[in-house]
């Protein structure tokens, strides 16, 4: 079985939400609440905040968790994640970034990810089915496109394939679509690769990472999961949280 490590990104700066990670959420912060979820995964043989703030690392550290630092100016989550893995100064056959805005993650979407860990896969993430056109026409919605083996040909923020024949209010009847769910896995050696990476033309195209990484061979396993966690992007976004987490 592949030792897996979760690590939870966590910046204090923030262009819309200064602080966000340590936002009060009905008692705890945003990022303990995260850290705690993913704590209750099934396969992570580890859990590990990587922050570049004094003030998340100590209270990480004064509830008990685990925490690195890493330098603040990195270009990508990604980036931030190899580091974080260098500095355990431990060796892991698999890294899980969990996104650390998303108090509501369930572990078993992480041990979903873990399951396709398997030295064979290079990289993983999650996706949703599509169920309205709404949703599907949203360009804020990264949709993914799949091979036969479940790996993703494309991601983008457009519709593909094209319903040919079909007015468009019906395209997410006539196909299996699906959105991104943002998180990965990245086996160790291929995220050492992948940040050496330069800047990929579709990638600057569409504002997606991950088409970096297909451009130059790599193979994005995609696993499904019916389970739609609720992100944090500004303050407004709290009370909607509060609100979900009181119903459940």
């Amino acid at each position: 079985m592949s030792s897996i490590l979760g690590i939870i990104p966590a910046r204090y700066a923030s262009s819309r939400f200064p602080g966000k990670p340590l936002v009060n959420i009905l008692g705890k912060s945003m990022i303990q609440r995260v850290y705690e979820q993913a704590k209750k995964s099934e396969r992570l043989t580890d859990v590990v905040v990587a922050t570049d703030d004094e003030r998340i690392y100590n209270h990480i550290i004064s509830f008990g968790g685990k925490a690195v630092y890493t330098k603040a100016e990195h270009p990508s989550g990604t980036d931030r994640c190899y580091e974080a893995l260098l500095n355990t100064k431990l060796s892991f056959d698999y890294v899980i970034n969990i996104q650390g805005d998303e108090p509501f993650i369930d572990p078993t979407q992480i041990d979903l990810l873990c399951d396709v860990c398997d030295s064979k896969t290079e990289l993983a993430t999650l996706m949703i089915p599509v169920d309205s056109y709404e949703v599907l026409f949203d360009i804020g919605e990264v949709k993914i496109t799949l091979n036969t083996n479940m790996e993703a040909l494309y991601f983008s923020r457009m519709v593909i394939p094209y319903i040919k024949g079909k007015p468009k209010e019906e395209w997410h009847k006539c196909h299996n679509y699906y959105r991104h769910v943002g998180m990965y896995a990245y086996r160790s050696d291929v995220l050492k690769n992948i940040t050496k990476l330069q800047p990929s033309a579709l990638e600057n195209a569409e504002s997606l990472e991950q088409l970096r990484w297909l451009e130059n061979g790599f193979k994005v396993k995609c696993v499904v999961t019916t389970f739609d966690s609720h992100c944090v992007d500004t303050p407004e976004d709290i009370d909607k949280v509060i609100r979900l987490m009181k119903i459940q």
